[in-house]
């Protein structure tokens, strides 16, 4: 048998280009255990190059996954967003945030074809050579080097820009979360960029915008009276980080976790907020309080006024 300290040496980074590939946590951790199931029963000599291999296992499987949920996707009810990664908020000094599992960049990535979007998460992310996606995507290593570099230039072209210092990207979230949570709606406009954008992901559950909302006034109109519907005494927001970058868990205390939001900042401002609120994507949440966390209560949400003419 296959030695199992080998494939737990490997474990993180496979799971990490299952969930990059998929966008989903439930089909990463399964692409994770196939991989185990294949790897489990080889004889120990039969694998020259293990990392190799089980790349190529978990990266055939995660295209194959990613091919036959397109369609569950085209239908599915309002915007598709990925599955959070919810962790304690990490500390000021790192400075650098990891795009590459950001929700904004798998929500481009979203965009692209199965094959685009392996060759160019394994090619640019992972650094695996061009022969081995050919093996893994069924097509030949000149066609995989195209398909990554439509891949690239369509993420460069679609990215939304941000800020790399995680201090300014904190205190944007943070100032945002008091804001909403006193539902003071000038204190968001201050935050939002003009142009800011908010998409959420109800999956046809629970109440969500099945169209992104565009303009910094409209989506502090959204945010000041969607949080109306919840019961404030049971209500709690608390910072996380959301795939790598400051973020916000809202969570009943009785019930568990609503929704998860992720942002852009640039130039201080918000620039894009994803709420993940469709509660079949977050059954794997954890809402464990922390002596540390500084939870935000609602508070009685002043009207927001009549929208501007743009005119």
């Amino acid at each position: 048998m296959a030695e199992p300290a080998i494939f737990e040496q490997e474990r993180d980074r496979l799971w990490g280009i299952a969930y990059r590939i998929t966008g989903s946590v439930a089909d990463a951790d399964d692409a994770l255990q196939d991989a185990w199931l294949r790897w489990e029963p080889l004889p120990d000599d039969e694998v020259r190059a293990p990392r190799a291999y089980l790349t190529t296992v978990i990266s055939r499987i995660c295209y194959d996954q990613l091919t036959s949920a397109r369609a569950r996707r085209e239908a599915y009810v309002g915007t598709w967003l990925p599955e959070p990664l919810v962790t304690e908020a990490g500390p000021e000094e790192r400075v650098t945030l990891d795009d590459s599992v950001g929700t904004a960049m798998l929500f481009v990535l979203e965009r692209l074809t199965p094959a685009e979007r392996t060759a160019f998460i394994l090619h640019d992310v992972f650094s695996v050579p061009f022969a081995d996606i050919a093996d893994a995507v069924g097509r030949s290593p000149d066609s995989v080097r195209q398909l990554a570099s439509r891949g690239r230039r369509r993420v460069r072209a679609e990215a939304p820009r941000r800020s790399v210092d995680r201090r300014e990207s904190r205190r944007a979230v943070d100032a945002f979360l008091k804001a909403v949570m006193a539902g003071d709606f000038d204190a968001l406009l201050e935050v939002l960029d003009p142009d800011a954008v908010l998409r959420s992901d109800g999956g046809g559950r629970v109440t969500a915008a099945r169209l992104p909302v565009i303009g910094g006034e409209k989506v502090a109109t959204f945010m000041t009276r969607i949080l109306r519907n919840f019961d404030p005494d049971r209500m709690r927001l608390v910072a996380r980080d959301v795939n790598g970058a400051p973020g916000a868990l809202l969570y009943d205390v009785l019930t568990g976790p609503v929704a998860v939001w992720s942002f852009t900042v640039g130039e201080g401002r918000i620039r894009t907020i994803d709420g993940v609120l469709n509660p079949d994507k977050l059954g794997h949440v954890r809402t464990d309080e922390r002596p540390e966390d500084e939870a935000y209560r609602l508070t009685a949400a002043r009207p927001a006024p009549a929208l501007r003419s743009p005119h």
